[in-house]
């Protein structure tokens, strides 16, 4: 039976108008399930601590468990493309790190593009860095650093992590803006890492500064400057790198992303609920006592601090040739 041509017209507006009435109602009722907070790394892990903390603070805002699902592999490309591949309707979110924004030009091949494919929903916060010497090195300060590494070209050698990690470009940015020459050794695991630069096997690190802390403080290790724009708390005295090389900057950090397509109703429920626990006293400790430093912001500014990322390790990944291995 054919339908008049007024009625079918009228069925037609209406039908029309039906995404837009019912994706707030469906955006408000969101989460109606568990939702899976995919972790890049092992559990047990500072970022896989963190994400529980934040997943903690969901559950009971949301009323719906955010349930961390651990994907470590491949510097976090694995847990990642999950994420990026995975329907866009808010259920499949990423603990973004620090790694996107490297891995993004050190690898060649990624079937995913980090900036385009991922929605940005909230930061969390970053963590520091720390310029961190053996003692036996015959310098206190950034200058006498730089000075003495220029006199011995070669002769002094740089743990980090693992190729490309962020405790690698960190490193590279510096002997860019000095030009000074650093043997990389790169270790499976920061525990090994930490026991050489004691041990005097290799005699500077950018470490990250939590677990660092104590190293430095037994004297074990001696720390020049921290990485971060501003001094830290936990050592008011040491100064940053960029009070000496302006315009230096890096550090981890973690915040939340989702697919790309997710509604945006979802997305902005979700930052402000992140927000929400930033400020919140309880878990905003938990993040403090873990390193972090509490950012937070709009889905947009999150956008914009990882394009810039992206950019700034572009550049020294292509400068200093580091290629994945």
């Amino acid at each position: 039976m054919k339908l008049p041509r007024r009625q079918f017209l009228c069925l037609a507006a209406g039908g029309l108008g039906l995404p837009a009435v019912s994706r707030p109602a469906w955006a408000q009722s969101y989460p109606a399930r568990p939702v899976r907070l995919i972790v890049q790394v092992p559990a047990g892990s500072a970022p896989d601590i963190i994400a529980r903390v934040m997943a903690d603070w969901l559950s009971e805002r949301m009323g719906q468990q955010f349930v961390i699902d651990n994907r470590p592999g491949a510097s976090g490309n694995i847990a990642t493309e999950a994420v990026i591949r995975s329907p866009a309707d808010g259920y499949s979110l990423l603990l973004a790190m620090s790694a996107n924004a490297i891995n993004a030009s050190l690898y060649d091949n990624l079937r995913f593009n980090f900036a385009l494919d991922a929605a940005p929903v909230a930061s969390i916060g970053r963590i520091p860095l720390a310029l961190e010497i053996n003692p036996s090195l015959p310098t206190k300060t950034v200058p006498e650093f730089i000075a003495y590494a220029k006199a011995n070209p070669g002769k002094i050698n740089l743990a980090s992590t693992g190729t490309g990690n962020p405790q690698h470009v960190a490193a590279e940015l510096f002997k860019m803006m000095t030009g000074i020459t650093l043997v990389h050794v790169a270790y499976r695991g920061e525990p090994v890492a930490v026991a050489d630069l004691i041990g005097g096997q290799v005699q500077v690190m950018f470490g990250v500064l939590p677990s660092t802390l104590a190293y430095i403080r037994s004297g074990q290790l001696r720390v020049l400057a921290v990485t971060t724009k501003e001094r830290q708390a936990v050592l008011p005295e040491v100064p940053t790198v960029d009070e000496f090389l302006p315009g230096y900057e890096a550090s981890g950090w973690y915040g939340i992303s989702a697919p790309k397509a997710t509604p945006p109703e979802i997305v902005e429920r979700l930052n402000k609920e992140v927000n929400a626990g930033l400020i919140d006293p309880r878990t905003r400790q938990r993040l403090v006592d873990l390193g972090c430093l509490i950012v937070g912001g709009s889905p947009a500014d999150f956008g914009r601090f990882v394009t810039g990322e992206i950019e700034k390790w572009t550049k020294v990944i292509r400068t200093a040739g580091i290629k994945a291995e």
